[in-house]
């Protein structure tokens, strides 16, 4: 079983779908005992930081977090779920305190590159090595954005993608047991759900997904 972390935000049944859609037991909730003794957990996510982390903090999520990470559970953060992982961001024009399981910082997109923000639509991502969570994949397969913010870290060994949007940018992140896209495999087409497929075999649940 994975859970998907209800915080109040959006984007959270489109993951639960595109789960369910390869053949994998999912369930959005807020229950911590549930969350807990799930097999995987999985942060989706769209909309402002600041509201996200009080969500969090409201919902008493923070602390459960941490413990499903700490626990060596695999774990997924998407989009906003994968900034909210970091120490802070800049949206609002205020250092807002992430969760700060990864080193790095969530910066604006750049409003003076003659590209609309935000960054919505297919572009490419450039793997880097051979990560589990893009095995069967090419080395540059296309995946859908929607963002205005992204991830500048001085962690660049986490790092197992990137991306370019007028600059070059991180958009995919591992460390141990944690994974995170900018993007959202979950409206990636075929590739997403490859991605999607990819750590549910990494969770050791993959007699649930179909081919």
């Amino acid at each position: 079983m994975i859970a998907i972390i209800d915080y109040e935000v959006g984007n959270l049944g489109s993951v639960e779908k595109a789960l369910h859609f390869i053949g994998c037991d999912a369930e959005v909730s807020s229950d911590r005992d549930f969350i807990l003794s799930a097999d995987a957990v999985v942060l989706p996510g769209v909309g402002a930081f600041a509201d996200a982390m009080e969500n969090l903090k409201r919902h008493d999520m923070i602390n459960v977090i941490h413990t499903v990470i700490e626990r060596g559970k695999p774990f997924l953060g998407i989009c906003l779920g994968m900034q909210l992982l970091f120490e802070y961001s800049e949206e609002g024009g205020e250092n807002v305190q992430g969760l700060n399981i990864l080193k790095g910082a969530i910066r604006q997109l750049p409003r003076n590159m003659d590209l609309k923000v935000p960054h919505m639509g297919w572009n490419l991502l450039k793997t880097k090595g051979n990560p589990a969570l893009f095995s069967n994949l090419s080395k540059a397969p296309y995946v859908y954005f929607v963002h205005s913010y992204y991830l500048d870290t001085p962690d660049k060994d986490i790092v197992i993608g990137d991306s370019s949007y007028g600059i070059t940018f991180s958009v995919a992140v591992q460390k141990e047991n944690v994974f995170a896209t900018q993007f959202h495999p979950e409206k990636s087409g075929e590739v997403g759900l490859e991605i999607l497929r990819n750590f549910v075999r990494i969770a050791k649940l993959d007699k649930q997904v179909l081919a």
